[in-house]
């Protein structure tokens, strides 16, 4: 017997099953939240979305779903009336996707019951052709895409560390950069600094990093703030962006840099190197532990050499301030595992590399449980620092 359209439709409200609007915002804020995918097309997208949702256009929905949730996580999918959504669901149910529901009524049931939308940065044709690499990559996609060209870094340091790192977040597309640095470029610095060149010897790095970044990626703003950190300026300056890749080379503005970043609840990807070796970790307040917990106190004047003192070779902040890069972008795209609680270490003499588990120090005295530092120091009487 021939069924009309409207009887599968019916059919399959029952064999698949619809959740309605307020229920679903409801379990978004419970402990198993569902998957949201919306399945509409891009023009319909740009009309509003679900801001939790992660968008995968109908025809792609088969090829990608695996690479955002198991099959046995809860998924609601949506379209703009609830109907093309339930032929979405039943695929997924046939791919043995155990918990997959639509959206009765679509987004349009959505918008009527008042519940929040978000209308996304949409992509141009220019950008969609320069990112096309991460947008055919399902943990980034579209969605992605527009966290990163949404997402504002503070990279403290145009040197070693912060050259690259802020190259690679340029290149990636995050849309706001900030550059701490008081210094001037010198020829001593164009042998692991490639944000700079021979023709800016002299010139302020903020400046320069500023130039090299824009010619490399014109949909980037960055900020260049000429300046030391300071306990006056560090509250304002890392409060301004979503988080901070920490590419200083002194203990003093480390010891700030964590306070400040506990004060602020901001996360911090932090790298270090020394002649051949180099570590990176992120330090997130709330998540784990902070640089305290890891060096409690402040090294004595004299006892840490910086690398003008002890040298390093060219290309290992190019390794280590890459990682700080791939940390904040997965930071700001919310994928993978990061180094929160875990230190990344390499010695390039050795060609060996190792992870090591950190612990929360519950009696650190700036994220313990019973703080003693709850206003900012300035550190340069206590660590080594030249000038």
């Amino acid at each position: 017997m021939t069924q009309t359209a409207d009887q599968l439709i019916e059919k399959l409200k029952k064999e698949i099953g619809e959740r309605d609007a307020p229920e679903v915002s409801e379990a978004l804020g419970g402990d198993r939240a569902p998957l949201i995918v919306d399945i509409r097309e891009p023009d319909e997208v740009a009309q509003g979305q679900i801001r939790e949702a992660v968008v995968v256009p109908r025809g792609y929905l088969e090829l990608r779903i695996e690479a955002l949730a198991s099959r046995d996580r809860p998924v609601v999918i949506y379209c703009a009336s609830g109907t093309r959504s339930l032929f979405a669901a039943q695929a997924l149910k046939a791919l043995g996707y155990q918990d997959v529901t639509s959206l009765a009524g679509g987004f349009v049931a959505w918008k009527q019951a008042g519940l929040p939308i978000h209308r996304a940065l949409q992509l141009s044709q220019e950008q969609r052709m320069r990112y096309a690499r991460h947008l055919s990559m399902p943990e980034v996609g579209e969605v992605g895409q527009r966290k990163l060209l949404e997402a504002k870094v503070l990279c403290i340091g145009a040197g070693g560390l912060g050259s690259p790192a802020a190259l690679y977040l340029a290149a990636a597309g995050v849309g706001t950069i900030g550059i701490v640095d008081d210094d001037l470029v010198d020829e001593s610095n164009l042998q692991r600094q490639i944000l700079h060149n021979s023709q800016r010897v002299g010139m302020p790095k903020v400046e320069s990093a500023a130039q090299t970044l824009t010619e490399l990626n014109p949909d980037v703003v960055v900020h260049a703030h000429q300046t030391r950190i300071t306990s006056e300026n560090v509250m304002e300056l890392m409060g301004a962006y979503d988080l901070v890749v920490d590419g200083s080379d002194n203990f003093p503005t480390r010891y700030l840099i964590n306070d400040a970043s506990v004060f602020l609840n901001k996360p911090v990807v932090h790298g270090s190197i020394f002649r051949f070796e180099g570590q990176c970790t992120t330090f997130y307040p709330g998540h784990g532990p902070c640089y305290r917990c890891l060096y409690p106190e402040p090294p004595p004047p004299g006892l840490a050499p910086s690398c003008a003192e002890a040298g390093v070779l060219g290309v290992l902040p190019g390794l280590v301030g890459s990682m700080e890069c791939l940390e904040a972008i997965k930071i700001i795209l919310g994928i993978g595992d990061n180094l929160v609680g875990r230190l990344w270490t390499i010695d390039t003499l050795a060609n060996s590399y190792r992870i090591l588990n950190l612990n929360r120090d519950p009696e650190c005295p700036v994220c313990g449980e019973h703080p003693t530092i709850t206003e900012l120091i300035d550190y340069e009487l206590f660590c080594s620092f030249p000038g």
